[in-house]
């Protein structure tokens, strides 16, 4: 205590010579990632940092021999570039000040990679229990003895405005905490531990069912005007003063609590009722976004809640059996016919099949009725929607709905808007953050920003299922994420990413989205780890977390560690035509081989595509299909859901791709 009252005697009577006020103290902190068990990127001036009183001095050492002193700005801010050796250690990094020490053990020097994305990234080692686990995953987490191998793990947080502190803690591999570990990132640290022999690093940063839009900086979408206008139209305030003006409720958590929740229903179902001021709108729905419900929205936004949807449909023949089916609904829904219950589902994975009780149908004008819910993420319906006959006639039901945006979800409760407030909602802001995905650049701000510019290798990721639905946009949007990272960093730094596994989606194109990431592969420094092989038709959450840790790990050791081995699968790189055969060529192409047939199809100008014969010739393939004769685009695992079915001689599988 005597020795700071001295110090801060002496600084104030300096500032009286001197002109200046004296300057508060701080106390000496350090960025969160500066903690005992950490990895720095070996063989680099590593940016090391944190606050302490401005214009103090400050000293970084590290016990293999090298010191670095600096002082702090008018902030309190401070960082110095401490020179790093070759891999190895434990050392220790102490940090002095006149005043304080800061010590941290068992540092490691070595490779550092940054891991992010959404639940195929964050997903741990055990897997998603009971019903999605890791293959062999005991066998795993009871060998993951490797003190070489630490994770820091970002915990989730989500900001409006870019943050400089985050939670988290470094983790040492053993196999009581490589059970927390993100699998993806520990199969890609343990294949680069055992064939460089240094120590790994991997900092996890990832939340499932994220979109990437929630990822990028607000720089970073600036050639996305709709991101921007959303990001500047959030107002905290705003929001908490909405929120406070309505009546809440709990959400339900199951399908019976929906089923049981009174939100209009009986109004809402009696057929004459008057749906004539609901907007009109278009289903199937990748999303439902603010736009849709909202008359003069402020910004687009997805929404979560309660919504109603209403059709009302002509049938002519009364005397038939009906099924009405829907793709899948994120995440569950209760469906009336003429104001009567005909089906209901919580999963937003499955399809909808609901038949139709001879006794509801009338001839003339019918009712079709939806009460949908959902409680974060996505918010879609997927297609086709159609009543079928038992003798195979269909009644089209795309198009044009009514639709009602009956309860906003915040922070874990429903704001009630009701059938009265509606027209309140043109003053509806941007709500309060209960859902990363409602406003961009909140993971960027939160959980990328406070890590620059802390020294990495480079970084893998793996995200995009959010995505589907929304392919074209993110061919672009997924490259400036790339771009983003890399300007935050000012570092081109190598992006690995892994192109989603197949999986029904519920009548959603994901094959497009799988192409959207193909060709990001335009960006130098980059790679991509196919998993056409290890998709599963109804987990979206593959099992063989092994097989996407390896191939990410190889694109490095090639690209980055210059190891001799196979990078990549087969990659599509040219089309030619010749006679009634298109000659597909591949890089990553050498002891190509078709495992099984199938898979391929072929189409003229008019773009209607056919089932396709493939043959190996040498490295490329020959593509044809009967009464083809003037082929021009050729595609490959055009579906969903399908198994790959060619690879190269490494055994690593094809990327599905169109040459449209």
């Amino acid at each position: 205590m005597k020795s700071h009252l001295i110090s801060f005697f002496l600084f104030s009577f300096v500032g009286l010579f001197t002109g200046c006020q004296p300057t508060d103290p701080q106390p000496l902190s350090m960025m969160t990632l500066f903690s005992d068990h950490l990895v720095l990127q070996q063989a680099q001036p590593v940016p090391i940092w944190g606050k302490y009183t401005p214009g103090s001095t400050i000293t970084v050492s590290g016990t293999w021999g090298e010191s670095v002193s600096g002082k702090a700005n008018k902030d309190g801010k401070w960082q110095l570039n401490l020179p790093t050796p070759s891999a190895g250690g434990p050392y220790e990094v102490r940090v002095n000040t006149t005043d304080s020490t800061i010590l941290l053990k068992d540092v490691m020097i070595g490779e550092v990679w940054l891991a992010s994305g959404q639940s195929n990234m964050e997903m741990p080692l055990p897997g998603y229990l009971p019903n999605e686990p890791i293959d062999n995953a005991q066998t795993e987490i009871a060998n993951a003895n490797y003190p070489g191998i630490r994770m820091f793990k970002v915990e989730r947080s989500l900001n409006a405005v870019p943050q400089d502190t985050l939670i988290g803690n470094w983790q040492v591999c053993t196999p009581e905490q490589a059970k927390d570990f993100s699998a993806t990132g520990y199969f890609f640290a343990r294949k680069l531990h055992k064939v460089l022999n240094v120590p790994i690093g991997i900092i996890n940063t990832s939340w499932g069912g994220t979109v990437a839009e929630a990822w990028a900086s607000r720089s970073g979408l600036s050639e996305f005007p709709h991101y921007a206008k959303t990001i500047d139209a959030y107002d905290k305030t705003a929001t908490d003063n909405w929120a406070a003006a309505f009546d809440k409720i709990s959400g339900p958590v199951s399908l019976e609590e929906l089923e049981l929740l009174d939100v209009g229903d009986k109004k809402i179902l009696a057929t004459d009722f008057d749906d004539r001021n609901w907007t009109k709108m278009q289903l199937p729905a990748s999303e439902c976004r603010s736009e849709n419900f909202i008359p003069g929205e402020v910004a687009s936004q997805r929404l979560n809640g309660l919504f109603w949807y209403r059709k009302k449909i002509t049938i002519n023949d009364p005397n038939q059996a009906y099924i009405l089916t829907i793709g899948a609904i994120d995440d569950a829904d209760v469906v009336f016919f003429n104001g009567k219950k005909i089906g209901a589902t919580w999963n937003w994975q499955a399809k909808r099949s609901y038949p139709v009780e001879p006794s509801l149908v009338k001839k003339g004008e019918n009712i079709i009725t939806i009460k949908h819910y959902d409680g974060g993420g996505g918010s879609n319906i997927s297609g086709p929607i159609e009543l079928a006959t038992n003798l195979g006639e269909k009644i089209d039901l795309a198009g044009e709905w009514s639709g009602l945006f009956y309860a906003d979800l915040a922070n874990g409760s429903l704001l009630v808007y009701g059938l009265e407030q509606q027209e309140k909602l043109s003053q509806r802001p941007l709500m309060a953050l209960s859902d990363p995905n409602g406003l961009p650049a909140s993971l960027y701000n939160a959980m990328i920003h406070p890590l620059v510019p802390y020294e990495i290798a480079g970084a893998i990721w793996y995200q995009g299922e959010s995505n589907v639905g929304r392919a074209e946009e993110y061919e672009k949007l997924f490259p400036a994420l790339i771009t983003d990272w890399r300007n935050q960093w000012d570092n081109e730094f190598p992006f690995y990413f892994v192109q989603i596994a197949p999986f029904h989606y519920g009548g959603q194109v994901s094959q497009n989205l799988r192409d959207a990431q193909r060709k990001s592969l335009r960006l130098p420094q980059t790679g991509m780890a196919i998993t056409l092989d290890i998709g599963d038709s109804i987990r979206i959450h593959p099992g063989n977390k092994q097989a996407v840790g390896n191939r990410l790990a190889r694109l490095a050791l090639v690209n980055d560690y210059k190891k001799t081995m196979v990078a990549s699968g087969p990659l599509f790189k040219t089309v030619e035509i010749k006679g009634n055969k298109a000659i597909v060529h591949f890089d990553f192409s050498e002891g190509l081989e078709l495992r099984e047939s199938g898979g391929f199809e072929i189409a003229s100008l008019d773009r209607k595509f056919v089932s396709a014969q493939a043959k190996v010739v040498d490295d490329h393939l020959e593509v044809s299909a009967s009464g083809i004769a003037d082929p021009r685009y050729v595609r490959y695992g055009w579906k969903d859901y399908f198994a790959g079915k060619l690879f190269n001689g490494a055994g690593l599988p094809a990327a599905s791709f169109s040459s449209e």
